[in-house]
């Protein structure tokens, strides 16, 4: 609990109501997706409510989102990764806390910078460096690219008798697009 508590007042820290907001940025729709290969069932999952603020004069990003709002294909699969897997009702949002690596605001031509930080999943916080891609249009910064993840650095349960139906590594993709943030 004190863990979101602080990552709530860093998201309202990087977006205060000082004077100087023009170089912080605020997503509200940013979109996580995930995709776990098997050999029974691919799993894919998307979830387009994701909160981040970015402050370009710190370079500092902040990133959370509800693990329930991930969207299945299928019901029963949402039913299990919420109730089973995350179990959502006791760990319900993820966050990601980092800093973006030798990033010039002012050159908006498309970049490729590394992101590093620490992710937060089921209360359990990792170290992660994710090579990010962004690019500088129409007044609005998009930060998009893919990493890895290993369900067992999150002591995610799986019963064994569903072992080979679920990847030991997931694919995780996001697309994050930031307007500028205005009081």
């Amino acid at each position: 609990m004190n863990k979101l508590l602080f990552f709530c007042y860093l998201l309202m820290a990087l977006v205060s109501t000082s004077d100087d907001t023009s170089n912080r940025y605020i997503t509200r729709q940013g979109q996580v997706t995930f995709f776990s290969y098997t050999n029974v069932e691919n799993i894919e999952a998307k979830n387009n409510q994701v909160l981040s603020v970015i402050d370009f004069d710190k370079n500092e990003i902040a990133i959370s989102m509800l693990m329930n709002a991930f969207i299945f294909k299928k019901a029963l699969m949402r039913e299990h990764f919420n109730e089973s897997y995350i179990e959502s009702d006791l760990f319900p949002k993820a966050t990601f806390e980092g800093s973006i690596v030798d990033f010039d605001p002012t050159n908006t031509t498309f970049q490729t910078k590394l992101i590093k930080g620490k992710l937060t999943i089921r209360d359990i916080t990792k170290d992660i460096e994710i090579k990010t891609n962004i690019e500088y249009t129409d007044g609005k910064y998009i930060l998009a690219g893919e990493f890895d993840l290993t369900v067992k650095d999150f002591d995610i349960k799986i019963p064994p008798l569903l072992a080979p139906n679920i990847a030991k590594t997931i694919s995780v993709t996001f697309r994050l697009e930031y307007q500028a943030y205005e009081i």
